[in-house]
């Protein structure tokens, strides 16, 4: 039997897993950065990439010995090379360039932001390709025409903040804890989606791009009040906070919902495939199956396990070996934000 060591260290989480080839996950150990990050509301990449030099060994060896595998029986090493942070890619690489070199194993590169959509293919257990495909986090809001395993074209993506990222600062602005994604969904359960009434940027545009960066302000006024009003702010009580937060979230899924209809739509697609850690979220996972299935397509999302990062997504992987494509131990992290060309 052979099998996959994959690598995940491409922002605050380390990763590792162990896959065999009938793409089955015998091990996905993941070592949260979560309480590092807490008190500033958000990733600090110097403490992320320090983080992941103390626990990628640990973890790597956690997954082997959890999945009952020798280094010898692996047949190549995964990993994340793109996007993200680059101290905390370049952590991930450089252990996965040593472990190809000393086993003369093949490396393989992941795309971090594809292996998100690719763990919808390991929930489904069968094809699901061609369908579009959105990737929605802390660090991105992607839509994707998914044409086949191997081909993932760009559609459109966030102009300013991705949607974890404003649902981080909403929970800031509220104070609700770090991370902000699930807290604000918990506040929002006791809130009415009504209550406070919240723009939906680009909901109405043919652009299949996205902007969250006024929501987040408009959250921002309606809590601390705008600047040169001089009329008193409500007071914070817990249902006002519940109220903010369900308002927020509800502005939030509208607009992802229109956007994957609208690009469902455009790429005469009958599938949709939902990753990435606000994936998580049950309104998204209500509001989206009901706007697919409003026009007759279907939804798959990432199980809740593989949402936030992890490695058990870089069986992707297994695709590129099967066709006999490799990297080479030369090659180079890409860190930043996917952009459209």
């Amino acid at each position: 039997m052979a099998y996959l060591l994959a690598i995940e260290s491409s922002c605050d989480e380390t990763a590792a897993a162990v896959i065999d080839r009938e793409r089955r996950v015998l091990s996905n150990v993941v070592a949260s950065q979560d309480s590092l990050h807490q008190r500033f509301g958000g990733v600090v990449p110097e403490i992320a990439s320090r983080a992941h030099v103390e626990n990628i060994l640990p973890v790597i060896d956690a997954a082997l010995r959890e999945a009952e595998v020798a280094l010898c029986d692996v047949a190549a090493i995964a990993v994340a090379s793109e996007p993200g942070l680059v101290g905390s890619l370049l952590v991930g690489l450089t252990a996965a360039k040593t472990l190809a070199w000393v086993l003369d194993k093949p490396l393989i590169p992941v795309n971090h932001v594809h292996a998100h959509l690719y763990a919808c293919r390991l929930a489904a257990g069968t094809e699901i390709f061609p369908a579009v495909g959105l990737v929605v986090s802390g660090g991105h809001t992607n839509l994707y025409d998914c044409r086949s395993l191997a081909e993932f074209q760009l559609l459109g993506t966030t102009i300013d903040d991705a949607a974890g990222e404003a649902f981080d600062k909403v929970a800031g602005i509220l104070e609700l804890g770090y991370p902000g994604g699930p807290a604000v969904e918990q506040a929002a359960r006791n809130g009415r989606e009504d209550a406070i009434r919240f723009p939906r940027p680009m909901i109405h545009s043919d652009r299949l791009e996205f902007s969250f960066s006024g929501l987040k302000t408009a959250v921002l006024y309606e809590v601390k009040g705008r600047p040169g009003d001089d009329r008193p702010t409500p007071a914070m009580t817990e249902q006002r906070r519940a109220d903010v937060a369900a308002g927020f979230q509800e502005a939030v899924v509208d607009v992802l919902a229109a956007k994957c209809r609208q690009a469902l739509r455009r790429c005469n697609r009958s599938t949709l495939l939902v990753g990435g850690g606000v994936a998580a979220n049950r309104r998204l996972r209500e509001k989206l199956g009901a706007a697919v299935d409003s026009i007759g397509a279907e939804v798959h999302f990432a199980p809740g396990e593989y949402c936030t990062d992890n490695a058990a997504m870089a069986a992707i992987a297994w695709e590129a070996l099967e066709r006999g494509q490799a990297g080479s131990l030369d090659m180079d992290v890409t860190p930043g934000l996917i952009r459209m060309p």
